[in-house]
């Protein structure tokens, strides 16, 4: 009973906190871009009722700006996960079902991608296509995949040696048969908790990415620009405008996280029975 109710409280939380997400997502697209445009006259306002993030320098409302901008954090936070948690899953397979001299050469791969500070690598990435939204999805997917990829290789040579892998090979099936039949179902958990602990290392790195210019436009409303604009206007006291948009980053992050914990205690057997 004990174990039962600590994977449905998980169960409930999960459900919580994605429903929260997903609500603030929404919010963020639904907010139209002239709600954002701001006046001279309510410049620099500390927080109040009517603007409970306080106001920029421009007199836009900081709390609309802070939603569209994780809506547009998460977008591609959420692309750029998906895009390498399924290069993670490709390289672990084909590193543990491959030759040794492919096992050694993709592993090689990856300790030189890991041995790089990927913010480093990111910027480098994106520089050289040319910044913007399709540099910074790039340089997010093309670092993040690495310990996902090590997780999947090991979870498969494990599998190989189970005795009903074995079993189906003596009875003549292919290995693309025992990979689609055996393996990738098994693989499927790893997959979704990994794609989601993966969400908030994109996010952040997307944020810090805009933050030093080297991500989206400035025109664009994401919470990289808004810490990033907000710097000129701390030694003058605003301080709102970096801390309240700063912290609710870190609450979206801290959120993403635990629902990562929750799904791997729900999909995981043995995290259930801790």
């Amino acid at each position: 009973m004990k174990k039962h109710n600590r994977r449905t409280r998980a169960l409930l939380l999960a459900l919580l906190t994605a429903a929260l997400l997903l609500t603030i997502y929404l919010l963020g697209h639904l907010i139209q871009e002239n709600a954002v445009t701001g006046s001279f006259l309510t410049a620099r306002q500390p927080p109040s009722f009517a603007h409970p993030f306080g106001t920029d320098a421009l007199g836009r409302d900081l709390l609309l700006r802070t939603v569209k901008g994780l809506s547009v954090s998460m977008t591609v936070g959420s692309a750029a996960s998906v895009i390498s948690a399924v290069i993670a899953v490709f390289v672990g397979i084909a590193s543990a079902i491959g030759s040794r001299w492919v096992d050694s050469l993709i592993n090689w791969v990856i300790d030189l991608v890991m041995g790089v500070p990927h913010t480093i690598l990111i910027i480098l990435i994106s520089f050289a296509l040319g910044r913007g939204l399709k540099g910074l999805l790039i340089g997010i997917a093309a670092t993040h995949w690495c310990s996902l990829a090590r997780l999947i290789r090991g979870e498969v040579l494990q599998l190989r040696s189970q005795q009903y892998v074995a079993v189906s090979r003596k009875l003549g099936k292919s290995s693309g048969w025992i990979l689609i039949h055996h393996l990738l179902p098994h693989l499927v958990p790893q997959f979704f908790v990994g794609l989601v602990l993966m969400f908030p290392h994109a996010i952040l790195h997307e944020a810090s990415i805009s933050f030093l210019g080297f991500g989206l436009p400035p025109e664009q409303s994401a919470i990289g620009i808004i810490l990033s604009e907000s710097m000129r206007y701390l030694s003058i006291g605003m301080w709102w405008s970096a801390v309240l948009p700063g912290a609710t980053l870190v609450l979206i992050v801290l959120l993403i996280d635990r629902l990562g914990e929750h799904l791997r205690t729900i999909l995981d057997p043995s995290s259930a029975q801790e």
